[in-house]
């Protein structure tokens, strides 16, 4: 089967309805359907396009996964949740357009889809989930919109061509190896609103040269900036409290801490000993007021 042309008094199309049609090269869906299910055309090896109508408000867990030969898609603005895995694995997929009307955007929703360039989330998305842009390796810039309150675990991680991202002043948490092994990243803005820095947030960032830690933030988790390689040099606020067991492992170049409270304010921060002795080991500027 390499087409299919849907009825248009059809209005939902069920799990897994073509999931695996390898031979699956075009489909027509009709105004009348307004929602798609989970697995719908899930393993479609050989869908290179498709065009979802005004009327689809849902898009299921996994729809498009692994459609490995789909190089584009417009998801229209009827749309208000990508949910999970719903382009995963689509490693041929070099563009797609989010519209205003989406608000979240699901675990693992665009993990592996390594052929993706860039990509513009709108201000009406709040929450960007766990994996969700996880082993995009060709992505090089992305824009986070005012809207974000959280980056979830992994969201960014392996995004290995990306060279700069500025975390807009909503965003409060952080999550655990959220922009793990982003090898390309040389800078990142992280603003006041940021609280916590989960573990792993920047681990194998080997790229990154120098960060500025703002004054909202009292945790820096464990293996926060292992493996960062190229750090030369970091502004801590005196709002920290805890520094955690390797969060600085193997910053082999850092030289130099700017430290925006007293050296008593400093010796009183609770720091993991383990795997931190480059931290311990660099000079430290007291009372730094950049």
């Amino acid at each position: 089967m390499e087409s299919v042309t849907i009825s248009n008094s059809v209005t939902s199309i069920g799990d897994n309805a073509f999931s695996n049609c390898s031979s699956l090269t075009c489909i027509v869906i009709p105004e009348s359907v307004t929602s798609i299910g989970d697995s719908t055309f899930g393993w479609c090896t050989s869908l290179t396009s498709i065009t979802i109508p005004d009327s689809v408000t849902s898009i299921g867990d996994s729809t498009f996964g692994w459609c490995t030969s789909l190089t584009s898609i417009t998801i229209p603005d009827s749309v208000t949740i990508i949910s999970s895995n719903a382009f995963c694995g689509c490693d041929s997929l070099k563009s797609i357009t989010i519209p205003d009307s989406v608000t979240s955007i699901g675990d693992n929703a665009f993990r592996y889809c390594s052929s993706l360039t860039n990509i513009v989330i709108p201000e009406s998305v709040t929450s960007i989930d766990g994996w969700a842009f996880s082993g995009c390796s060709s992505l090089t810039s992305i824009t986070i919109p005012d809207g974000i309150t959280s980056i979830g675990g992994y969201a960014f991680s392996g995004c290995s061509s990306l060279e700069s991202i500025t975390i807009p002043n909503s965003v409060t948490y952080i999550g655990d190896s959220a922009f793990y092994n982003c090898s390309s990243l040389t800078s990142i803005t992280i603003p006041n609103s940021v609280t916590h820095i989960g573990e792993k947030a920047f681990d194998n960032c080997s790229s990154l040269e120098s960060i500025t830690i703002p004054n909202s933030v009292t945790y820096i988790g464990e293996k926060a900036f292992n493996n960062c390689s190229s750090l030369t040099s970091i502004t801590i606020p005196n709002s920290v409290t805890y520094i955690g067991k390797k969060a600085f492992n193997n910053c082999i170049s850092l030289k130099v801490v700017y430290y925006t409270g007293t050296e008593e304010q400093w010796n009183s921060i609770y720091i993991e000993s383990d795997g931190n002795e480059w931290l311990s080991n660099a000079t430290i500027h007291y009372n730094y007021e950049g």
